[in-house]
């Protein structure tokens, strides 16, 4: 009787077991209602917004990016603002039109003889000039030349002219011969000015190269998260479908009826994973959005972003040493630092130049004219004041041609010079400048020890995630011949619920990790070909 009773256990054992594996293998969906009325449940999706949908690649979005982007757009400003700041020092050199109008009389007390005792004497005038002047761009120089014309009159009856109509014509020149001769302060500031455009434009180059790397990481950032979500939503449905197999088999009394539980815990993981993978994909949308979309355009915020670049691993070489001369001689950052070492050095130059006497040659020459109503006096009548004998008009045109044809010249050769005694204000410029200097040179070492470091950093990140690549393959590829083993075990009553979860999850963590070494080589590469030309910091 005792073995008769094993036998029929046995036999129910064993019966249970094919039915249970017939279920299985026939697939026959069982509802929710048939079993438990939430095990299954489904949390409400969120809609997506409204709005068009665009599949762009890396390179599409870096473009977009130097098109829309608003830092780029801000930085691309800054070498238009020192190009006028660079004209405007460069018009100190633009000839300046000069002109004057004066007109003016005064009254005086008799001093002389020949007007009278009780003649207060009266003179009034009118004055206009025009001319041009001019800091040259050689040599220091400056000139100035004006004519000017003039009308007097006066209430002295022994006045030659009385009006009296005059023209100068006047020339100067100042040449400095030592101090400011080579280089001034104006020649300075443009030479230190286009230095500085040179670091704007390099500045520009920064931004942009930064940018596309932000833009690069971005999309891969938003590639990661779409392929987490899609392993995230295979967890699920296999979270899912083992929940029908153990429904199946608690229905066929293989299982205990805590196996739906631990299964409905697991549909509820891994449906929590997925929600907070789809708010991640919306994040690093939004960030990438920020970076390569126009802002004012009216779908900004609704346009979906699809990547239609899936992550694949491309093999790179990578030459180290060719990597670090090209970072020496093309990083940004050292050839700003290298701009200001030369902008230090036109300052010595400047200041080394003020530290030499003046010695300026200064020439003149001065042309005059006269016209208007000239009188002779018969001096020899015996009376004051002198009888007129006749008198003749000259006109403001003799005046001019009495100008033009040099007929009464003036000229002059003058040496200026000027030297302080004792230490002066360059000295003590010059010295700190040259402090400067070795401080930039100091600087300069020290930066480019840092560049060689980040290269090589970069380099090793290449070659540590393409190892990664490999080793996260190969642990993918167990984790998934686990799992199908664990579900087969499962099947035949081998294993436990709590064994083939493990399994899920262990296979699902392997995608994940396969996935992220993947993005971490590509975000790698595009940090070592970035490194090589700007500074890279963070990711």
């Amino acid at each position: 009787m005792r073995f008769e009773q094993q036998i029929s256990a046995g036999l129910r054992v064993v019966v249970s077991g094919v039915v249970g594996l017939c279920l299985f293998a026939s697939g026959r969906p069982l509802s929710a209602s048939e079993q438990n009325p939430t095990a299954v449940l489904q949390p409400p999706r969120a809609a997506a917004p409204a709005g068009t949908e665009v599949q762009i690649s890396s390179e599409e979005a870096v473009r977009m990016a130097l098109e829309n982007n608003l830092g780029i757009r801000a930085e691309r400003l800054s070498p238009q603002l020192q190009a006028l700041a660079l004209s405007q020092t460069r018009a100190s050199y633009v000839p300046n039109l000069i002109s004057g109008f004066s007109k003016g009389s005064s009254t005086t007390p008799p001093e002389d003889f020949l007007t009278g005792s009780a003649n207060v004497l009266t003179t009034g005038g009118l004055r206009t000039n025009g001319g041009v002047q001019q800091y040259l761009k050689w040599g220091g120089g400056r000139y100035q030349l004006t004519l000017d014309g003039a009308r007097n009159t006066t209430s002295n009856k022994s006045s030659v002219y009385n009006p009296k109509l005059s023209s100068n014509l006047n020339f100067n020149y100042t040449q400095p011969l030592l101090r400011n001769f080579t280089i001034d302060s104006t020649r300075q500031q443009i030479l230190v000015g286009q230095k500085e455009q040179e670091i704007v434009d390099l500045q520009l180059k920064q931004q942009v190269t930064q940018t596309a790397r932000a833009v690069r990481s971005a999309y891969y950032d938003l590639v990661g998260a779409i392929g987490q979500l899609d392993v995230a939503k295979k967890s699920l449905d296999l979270a899912n479908q083992s929940l029908k197999n153990n429904e199946r088999r608690v229905e066929v009394g293989t299982l205990a009826q805590i196996d739906i539980v631990e299964a409905q815990a697991e549909v509820s993981r891994q449906e929590e994973a997925v929600i907070l993978y789809e708010a991640q994909i919306r994040s690093v949308e939004d960030n990438l959005r920020t970076l390569i979309m126009n802002p004012s355009q009216p779908d900004f915020w609704t346009t979906r972003i699809v990547p239609s670049e899936p992550p694949v691993v491309t093999e790179r070489p990578i030459d180290l040493d060719a990597a670090i001369q090209s970072a020496l001689a093309n990083r940004t950052d050292l050839a700003q630092a290298r701009r200001q070492m030369e902008q230090t050095d036109i300052t010595m130059k400047f200041i080394r130049n003020q530290k030499l006497p003046s010695v300026d040659m200064i020439t003149s020459y001065n042309v005059v004219g006269l016209g208007g109503t000239q009188s002779e006096f018969d001096y020899e009548a015996g009376v004051i004041p002198y009888p007129i004998l006749k008198q003749t008009q000259r006109s403001f045109s003799d005046a001019l041609r009495d100008v033009f044809g040099n007929n009464f010249k003036t000229w002059s050769l003058t040496f200026s010079v000027s030297y302080p005694i004792g230490r002066s204000p360059a000295d003590a410029a010059l010295a700190q400048s040259r402090l400067q200097r070795e401080q930039q040179v100091t600087n300069l070492r020290a930066l480019e020890l840092q560049v060689t470091g980040s290269v090589r950093e970069a380099a090793r990140q290449v070659d540590t995630s393409l190892k990664r690549v490999e080793a996260t393959r190969k642990a993918l590829e167990f984790a998934q011949k686990r799992y199908e083993a664990e579900e087969k075990r499962m099947t035949v009553g081998l294993s436990t619920t709590f064994q083939l979860f493990q399994a899920q999850r262990d296979l699902a963590s392997q995608k994940l990790a396969e996935l992220n070494a993947i993005i971490a080589y590509s975000r790698a590469l595009v940090n070592f070909e970035a490194v090589q030309l700007v500074p890279v910091g963070g990711r």
